[in-house]
């Protein structure tokens, strides 16, 4: 039986380790080389984003499937970073509805300065008047843990609701722009 196989293997394998910062990464210099750690992105504020709304695939009629993106510039003099879902609520005059998260998963990610990441509010059309439908005039969302919102005007049909007043409607996870 040979040991020495092992014992090497165990050997690189702890002055691998030993080079590592602790959470996986490199030497924490940023890619410098310098080795003098670099401090992470704090988190994004709204103010300092950019918002587009569109494109909109509006649902035509009653019962069918619509979706608006979102797109969020970085304006900042730093990156950020987003982890989480956009937390956004359909307001028609004094009632409001939260919309739900999709299934997706939602991860952390930086933003670079002048990047760009996207969210889509995917929603079904209610019928205009109906009961279990609510006639929205905005829309109001906000970054995750954050108490800053931003509101735009909803110009896309009535949106259908389950029971409980819960919108037929939900929120995708922050996507990051290609090239970014």
């Amino acid at each position: 039986m040979r040991v020495t196989p092992l014992t090497v293997t165990a050997l690189a394998a702890v002055l691998l380790l030993a080079g590592c910062d602790g959470d996986g990464g490199d030497s924490g210099d940023g890619g410098t080389g310098s080795g003098r750690k670099t401090t992470a992105a704090g988190p994004c504020a709204l103010r300092a984003l950019g918002v587009e709304v569109g494109p909109v695939d509006a649902a035509p009629a009653a019962g069918d499937l619509g979706n608006v993106t979102v797109t969020l510039t970085n304006r900042g003099d730093a990156p950020c970073t987003l982890q989480g879902f956009p937390d956004v609520t359909l307001a028609a005059g004094s009632t409001t509805a939260a919309v739900n998260p999709g299934e997706a998963t939602a991860y952390r990610m930086s933003v670079p300065r002048e990047g760009t990441v996207t969210f889509t509010i995917g929603y079904t059309r209610g019928a205009a008047g109906a009961e279990r439908s609510l006639a929205v005039e905005t829309v109001r969302f906000g970054l995750p843990g954050a108490s800053e919102t931003h509101e735009f005007p909803w110009s896309y049909g009535d949106v259908a609701l389950r029971g409980g007043g819960v919108p037929e409607a939900s929120v995708s996870p922050f996507l990051q722009s290609a090239g970014d």
